[in-house]
Formats: structure tokens, sequence, C-alpha cells
């Protein structure tokens, strides 16, 4: 359903409908860990900036963040409310982004909540950071795209001029 590489490219990780996620050794082709928890398919996950940490995103409205070393689930465990999907993104390392018709900036060590970003008038339908993680993407059912300061949360730019929905934002 999903995949994400580690920033140095040596793992990928995928997430299935098989409600697990795998970490993959690119080298030698060989899986190095599958990271069970979820109850439900994985529809998202990516690595934080150094990747020793990939967080995961379920239909079961979870959001887990996993230690890549050992392929265990760390003791945060997010329960989104039912009526959000688990778009996920760890690419700050501490914000986790989930949402519907708005963004649902959280805290990934605290599980606290830090912001909403409302501006479609359509489900988001994807979500990330930039590189620098100072910006933040959206694509949308609507037929546009916002990019969003990541620390002051203000948009700074709307994307619009598609007839139909934007479905990946990179």
């Amino acid at each position: 359903v999903c995949l994400s590489f580690n920033p140095q490219s040596t793992l990928l990780a995928t997430g299935s409908m098989d409600t697990t996620a795998k970490l993959w050794d690119l080298e030698k082709g060989e899986e190095v860990a599958t990271l069970n928890g979820h109850s439900a398919e994985i529809i998202a996950l990516s690595f934080n900036t150094t990747g020793d940490r990939i967080i995961t995103g379920s239909f079961d409205h979870t959001v887990a963040v996993w230690d890549v070393g050992t392929g265990r689930e760390q003791n945060l465990l997010i329960k989104m409310p039912a009526n959000n999907n688990a778009t996920v993104k760890y690419e700050l390392c501490k914000e986790v982004i989930s949402g519907r018709l708005c963004v649902q900036l959280w805290d990934a060590v605290t599980g606290t909540h830090i912001a909403t970003l409302a501006a479609h008038s359509k489900e988001v339908l994807d979500v990330c950071f930039d590189y620098a993680g100072q910006r933040i993407a959206t694509a949308s059912a609507d037929g546009s795209a916002r990019v969003y300061n990541a620390g002051t949360k203000q948009c700074i730019a709307k994307l619009e001029g598609h007839e139909d929905e934007i479905s990946k934002v990179s």
C-alpha cells in the first residue's frame, strides 16, 4: 500500500494490507524486520530524518512510532478520532500529520496536539514536509494543493488549477 526509503537509502519500509510493515535491507535484498501491532491495513509510513525511527498510520485509526534497530514499537501510540484517515509523515522527527478536511499536527514524542491546518473544501489526500522541515504541503480532492510554514502554521501558497483531485504531493 505504501513505502518509504530511509535517508541513507539502505533500507526500504513497506506497509501492507496484511496489517504489518516490513523493513528491507536493499544491499542484501532481505527482510530485516516485521513491525506487528496494527489491526488494519497500514496506509502510510515514513522514516524520521536520521532513519532510526519509522512512523506508521493505519485504517485502525492509530499511528505508531517504531525503533528501526529493534523493530519494536515505542511507547507512543496515538489513537486518532474515527473521522480522520491516518496519512502520516515523520520527517521532522517530532511532528505527525493526519487529516481529513483539515490536517492535524501532533507531537510524536508526547502525543499532544500541536495545530490544525484547515483550508481545503474536500478531503486531504496526501501531506508531506519539505527536506528542511520548514514547509508542509497538502494535496486535496478539491483539486488544489496548499503550502504551509511549518513554524507559524500559516498557509503561504495556494496552488489551484487542476480540474480534479490531487492524490499525491512531494
